[in-house]
């Protein structure tokens, strides 16, 4: 289902099992050594890197780490009921004053371990790698960068990093693992610190518990409702929902579970997000990246091709635009979605997958003689050379053309009914809701669903059989 990953629980705090909140008294930030309780079975490095997972001290705000955007109660991402300035927005606030908005919606980090070092197929197409765009090719890479990003933890290099650890109690740790000299060599010490987060998220079971209904059942340990099973159904059906066509609901290697992902890319075409601050004109931040010639936006962010992954060579026809494709696993915990957060709920997302090209007036700007420009958060500029206009699509529609329209359920025109009625995506939803993790075959009512789960129709109260 593309690329799947705002706030559907404003209302009321959801409530998650004991599994997934044993990193709570962590993931509120503070400045201590960061012990979550975790350390039973971990590696040095993984223990290390659980101190340093929730330690704010080591940015320029002394108020962000790791846990404060990746927070364990919410399957390890954003806490969109958290109080603040960014409370329910698409993309999280840090910099030195935690006042600088992102650009993107915070990804999960549970079963991000399995994501395979990024790589080109034997078909020039892209998989693995890290952030939604796979600029970090392990996931190493990928912890230590936020440290020295600017409108995250605001560290203005390596040295000020370092110059930070020194003073944390856990320093003896890092030194015994890494040696004293590797401080006065700041750029491999901060690759050391992401080497430990990396350790932690590997290692500890509470990024990849495997606990869901759905893995029960997969172990005779679990039965899914009626409900459930024809979600399954589509969700599997390459006539109707074709998810698992990216994100396989069989296991990859016959040994660990579904993933939920086939850790490719994808353009779908997702609307753009007018809440996004970089993607207002009038009020984007400084520090945003312009670099459009379309004249229709100054921004537009494309993913695997940038405007944050500059490697040469990346930027050809056919892959700009697309985004990594996420596990789904824990899904219903994980709004909003997609890479820009467009979408509140998971009833939404999949509503926009069965009817972006039966009634793309739901999803795009509607102009006054009823037309719609399609795909509006792709610019109608290929190769600096202006092509047509917004909404255009074709072999000469330059960035638009690279949209996934050929797949099922893209496969669609106006008139046309859509792959799936508003029913079954109910039941798409339902089946959703039995990946997230927490659920005990001994006591299936103790795991609570958010309301999203409820407004589907897949419980009411209690997770039960």
């Amino acid at each position: 289902m593309g690329t799947m990953t705002g706030d559907f629980g404003r209302a009321a705090r959801r409530r998650v099992p004991a599994l997934v909140l044993c990193l709570a008294a962590g993931c509120s930030g503070g400045g201590g050594n960061g012990s979550g309780g975790l350390a039973h079975g971990l590696s040095p490095a993984a223990l290390l890197g659980e101190k340093i997972f929730s330690d704010t001290a080591l940015s320029v705000s002394g108020r962000q780490s790791c846990a404060s955007c990746h927070v364990a109660q919410f399957a390890f991402v954003a806490d969109p009921t958290a109080a603040g300035p960014d409370r329910g927005a698409p993309v999280p606030l840090g910099g030195p004053g935690m006042d600088l908005p992102g650009f993107r919606n915070t990804p999960s980090l549970t079963y991000l371990s399995y994501a395979p070092d990024f790589y080109f197929d034997a078909d020039g197409n892209p998989n693995g790698g890290f952030f939604r765009d796979g600029r970090a090719a392990s996931l190493a890479e990928q912890a230590a960068l936020p440290f020295v990003t600017a409108f995250e933890m605001a560290n203005t290099d390596a040295a000020a990093v370092v110059g930070r650890l020194r003073g944390r109690p856990y320093l003896q740790d890092f030194v015994s693992l890494y040696g004293a000299a590797v401080l006065d060599d700041p750029d491999t010490a901060l690759r050391r610190i992401g080497a430990a987060l990396a350790a932690f998220e590997s290692e500890s079971a509470v990024f990849r518990p495997f606990s869901s209904k759905f893995d029960g059942w997969r172990n005779g340990q679990a039965q899914l409702s009626a409900q459930e099973l024809r979600g399954l159904a589509l969700f599997n059906d390459p006539a109707k929902g074709n998810c698992a066509a990216c994100h396989p609901s069989n296991s990859a290697d016959g040994v660990t579970p579904p993933l939920f992902t086939d850790f490719s890319y994808d353009n779908l075409g997702v609307p753009r997000n007018a809440a996004i601050p970089a993607n207002d004109d009038a009020r984007a931040p400084a520090y945003t990246p312009t670099d459009s010639a379309d004249g229709v936006h100054a921004y537009y962010d494309l993913g695997i091709c940038g405007p944050f992954r500059a490697d040469g060579g990346l930027n050809t026809a056919g892959i700009c635009g697309q985004f990594k494709v996420p596990s789904l696993r824990n899904v219903a915990l994980t709004a909003p979605y997609f890479h820009n957060g467009r979408f509140a709920t998971l009833q939404e997302a999949i509503g926009f997958y069965v009817r972006r090209d039966t009634n793309p007036e739901q999803w795009y700007p509607v102009a006054a003689d009823g037309s719609v420009t399609k795909f509006d958060d792709l610019p109608a500029a290929y190769g600096g050379q202006f092509v047509v206009k917004a909404g255009v699509v074709g072999s000469d529609a330059g960035y638009l053309g690279n949209v996934n329209t050929g797949e099922i359920p893209y496969d669609r025109h106006i008139g046309d009914q859509p792959a799936l009625t508003p029913a079954e995506i109910d039941d798409v939803v339902a089946f959703l809701c039995t990946l997230t993790d927490g659920y005990d075959p001994a006591n299936p009512s103790a795991l609570r669903l958010p309301a999203q789960c409820q407004a589907a129709g897949a419980v009411s109260g209690p997770f039960a059989n």
